[in-house]
């Protein structure tokens, strides 16, 4: 685990008046071909407590079923590039701000949902909301990652799209803890989070998004793509 927290991030935090650790685990660069449940062995589950809750990244269990691309095996099509144009850049991470990403949500979701999704959001704007692409082209099109000045090599050159299955993947991970545990993949960034998939229940869900509202593992090279969240 790490000792100290990232990007001087605080460890703990306080949520309708109970106190939580946040803490980070460092690993190696996990690569395409690496197994998931060979990565939570090693790293998570001698720390693991009874009653924490490991949280996994989305892009690592991605990574782990092959949804990582080379920037250049992706061909962009016109359409991609067009709408990757009017797509917000942020300094928290490109979205779909590229043609390479925009061309991977529109193989992901669909070009249809990708269109009615600009349609919304073109028209919803200009009534100063924000948001609503994403609403529309759902979590497929949130989760997809391209790369930014601060993403660990070789991911700086790639898209890793969202992960398959991963509720699935969060009761696999959950099996080979010892102790009574909670396990969520999770999409964390500096601007909001979504639990993609976990073993909690609704309402648990949404405590630990705002447990870990303020990015507590970081967001670019700390290579923490696990924590623990535990009751302080």
């Amino acid at each position: 685990m790490s000792d100290a927290p990232n990007d001087g991030k605080a460890l703990t935090t306080t949520v309708d008046g109970e106190s939580y650790a946040r803490i980070p685990i460092r690993t190696r660069v996990v690569m395409p071909g690496d197994d998931l449940e060979g990565i939570i062995r090693e790293y998570a589950a001698g720390v693991v407590r009874e009653g924490d809750t490991l949280f996994v990244t989305e892009k690592i269990v991605a990574i782990t079923q092959g949804r990582s691309f080379p920037l250049d095996e992706i061909e962009p099509r016109r359409l991609a590039r067009f709408l990757s144009r009017f797509v917000v850049r942020t300094p928290y991470g490109i979205g779909l701000g590229m043609p390479e990403t925009m061309e991977m949500a529109l193989r992901e979701c669909g070009t249809l949902r990708i269109l009615f999704a600009a349609g919304v959001s073109a028209v919803t704007k200009l009534f100063g909301r924000r948001g609503d692409f994403y609403r529309i082209a759902g979590d497929k099109a949130r989760a997809i990652d391209g790369p930014t000045s601060g993403t660990i090599p070789p991911y700086n050159n790639a898209v890793v799209l969202g992960p398959e299955r991963p509720r699935e993947v969060a009761a696999q991970i959950k099996g080979l803890l010892d102790v009574d545990a909670e396990v969520a993949v999770v999409d964390i960034n500096d601007i909001g989070g979504n639990v993609l998939g976990s073993t909690l229940t609704r309402d648990g869900e949404r405590r630990l998004v705002t447990i870990l509202g303020d990015n507590p593992l970081g967001q670019g090279h700390q290579s923490t793509p696990l924590g623990i969240v535990r009751p302080a």
